[in-house]
């Protein structure tokens, strides 16, 4: 049964980084041009409002902070650099550099979460980040500078973002749309200012505009960041990042049947490599002959199966390859 909810929650939480991946063409094709801040905003800002809204609770205490530094990490400077990289790179090249994130979350655990480091979770990262190579990468791909150290920044925070959502976890009584909203608000507002003094607003918006920032918002922010971070709350952080491997998959399957372009055996190897490394990076129940605890809730607001130290939990006799964390 457990091993059931494990796989839903993964296939869940994989349905994220699948809706990302359309954000490469929906930049190129509907959006306007040289506009990442603008784009950035609309695509925070509108949803975090709406779930503030309708969640009606603020950050209190420590949360503030926390909220704030989420929401810069997973919102504000992400939602920049990636839409520079997008716009400064191929698509596949922009997937490409973004995928070094799950190599980053494996030290960031280690460090942050004292996750051992094991060997298979090593080859599934090398695994998925060649298969991802292999997805979308083309001969005549071109590399920018620019484009490169955007996407390789947007990677830092997408890793930095999961290691500290999952240590920090979220407030008792407050929702995972809540907890969405308070993110998507902060990243919405850090953005606002820096676009009107950098880029101002478009002397002209089509519909064809509107309709590609409306998608952003609600389909690429309020839904799949909600769906996100209850995959961060419920899976091991490194097995949440080897599902971001999804968002290229997805682009190339959106660019084959959107923009007509090709499919070669290397790509359908590298989209078998990464799938492999999702698989082999999800947690599974191990067997003991210690029963199960139920979870609990604790005082920030976590749960945990196992023990909490100083506020963090940490391994128990049920571990976060053995099961997930309940909500």
């Amino acid at each position: 049964m457990k091993g059931n909810r494990l796989a839903l929650d993964s296939l869940l939480t994989a349905l994220a980084p699948a809706v990302w991946g359309s954000t490469y063409l929906v930049t190129t094709e509907l959006l306007p041009p040289e506009r990442p801040l603008l784009a950035s905003t609309v695509r925070a800002l509108p949803a975090g409002l709406v779930l503030l809204a309708l969640g009606r609770v603020l950050p209190r205490g420590v949360w503030w902070w926390r909220a704030l530094v989420l929401g810069v990490l997973n919102i504000g400077a992400f939602f920049y650099l990636l839409f520079v990289a997008a716009y400064h790179l191929p698509g596949g090249v922009a997937a490409l550099v973004v995928a070094v994130q799950p190599m980053l979350v494996l030290l960031l655990a280690a460090t942050l979460l004292k996750d051992r480091i094991r060997p298979p979770q090593v080859a599934a990262c090398v695994l998925g980040l060649l298969g991802v190579a292999l997805l979308v990468l083309q001969p005549q791909a071109g590399v920018d500078a620019v484009g490169v150290l955007a996407g390789l920044g947007g990677a830092v925070c997408m890793a930095s973002g999961i290691v500290l959502t999952k240590r920090w976890g979220r407030p008792a009584g407050v929702s995972v749309l809540t907890f969405t909203g308070w993110q998507l608000a902060v990243g919405g507002l850090v953005l606002a200012p820096a676009t009107l003094l950098a880029e101002g607003l478009p002397d002209r918006i089509t519909g064809t505009n509107l309709a590609g920032f409306a998608y952003l918002s609600v389909i690429g922010a309020l839904v799949a960041y909600a769906v996100w971070f209850r995959g961060i709350e419920r899976l091991p952080a490194l097995a949440v990042s080897i599902l971001g491997f999804a968002s290229p998959l997805a682009a190339t399957v959106l660019g084959y049947v959107f923009l007509g372009q090709s499919l070669s055996l290397l790509q359908g190897a590298g989209a078998l490599a990464v799938v492999t490394a999702v698989f082999l990076a999800q947690p599974r129940r191990r067997r003991t002959g210690a029963p199960a605890r139920s979870a609990e809730p604790v005082a920030d607001g976590r749960v945990t199966d196992g023990r909490v130290t100083d506020g963090r939990v940490t391994d128990g006799p049920v571990t976060e390859e053995s099961t997930a964390h309940a909500s």
